[in-house]
């Protein structure tokens, strides 16, 4: 009886060892955390003041801090209302910790202080922007972290769609993200090779609750056309009639973006 005992003790081990390397009982990745920061801005000069803060200053000290993939983004002029008015600043985090000590971890980095004097130490008569808005977003399940675009044509040829689906209440925005997740919408949009930059869900923004998430097309037209294959695939025909997603987006916010030239996106 203790012969077998320990043969199926070492089976079990064995068995374990295996599933383990394989990664059929390995924990699910970590979900990254990403801060949107919105700026308003009211002329080119601001603009400017912003840009040399942003690709001197803020990319190089969050580089040497192993953030390495840091999206700026501003409204096409297809977007009449936000044209010239707003930059969006994408960094992603690995935990909200990170996120919380990044500002002391700045003041301790002498050569963003140094490049980035014109916008730390500005004059209230002179400031490099109006406002900013701060958006902390979690990763979706299913797409746990930020993802390159594979798109090989020129990033400033490219079409940034960045959407944001707001919800009636906290448990019907939950099932939209249940949709993106177990419903399917991820894999949908990765099959159609819309190259999504990130999904993530807004724990702490101004029109919550809602999620967001930003695609990347080579221009206009194969936007139209990737949205198309969207709405005729099956998996979405299917998806759309499931009784448990109906109604579960209460606005849609559509902004057209294209990368600042320094951009790690």
């Amino acid at each position: 009886m203790k012969t077998i005992f320990t043969g199926r003790l070492i089976l079990f081990c064995m068995l374990l060892t295996f599933s383990t390397s394989a990664g059929i009982f390995a924990a699910p990745p970590k979900r990254d955390f990403y801060q949107i920061k919105v700026y308003t801005i009211k002329n080119k000069d601001q603009e400017a003041r912003l840009d040399g803060y942003l690709k001197d200053a803020y990319i190089p000290a969050l580089h040497r801090m192993g953030v390495k993939t840091i999206g700026v983004f501003k409204p096409t002029n297809a977007d009449t209302a936000l044209y010239g008015k707003k930059v969006y600043v994408l960094t992603p985090m690995k935990s909200l910790d990170q996120l919380l000590t990044l500002p002391e971890k700045l003041k301790k980095d002498a050569s963003y202080l140094s490049s980035g004097k014109d916008y730390i130490d500005a004059e209230y008569k002179n400031p490099p922007y109006t406002r900013f808005e701060t958006i902390v977003l979690q990763a979706f399940e299913d797409a746990p972290m930020i993802t390159q675009s594979k798109l090989t044509v020129p990033k400033s040829e490219r079409i940034y769609e960045l959407r944001s689906y707001e919800g009636h209440t906290e448990k019907i925005h939950a099932n939209k993200v249940k949709m993106f997740n177990a419903g399917g919408e991820v894999p949908l949009f990765s099959r159609l090779e819309f190259n999504s930059v990130f999904y993530g869900e807004v724990i702490a923004g101004s029109t919550m609750p809602n999620l967001m998430y930003m695609t990347t097309f080579s221009d206009k037209n194969s936007r139209e056309e990737h949205w198309k294959a969207f709405f005729a695939s099956p998996e979405w025909t299917k998806l759309k009639a499931d009784p448990q997603y109906q109604n579960n987006v209460s606005k849609n916010v559509t902004t057209f973006l294209y990368p600042a030239d320094y951009s790690d996106l």
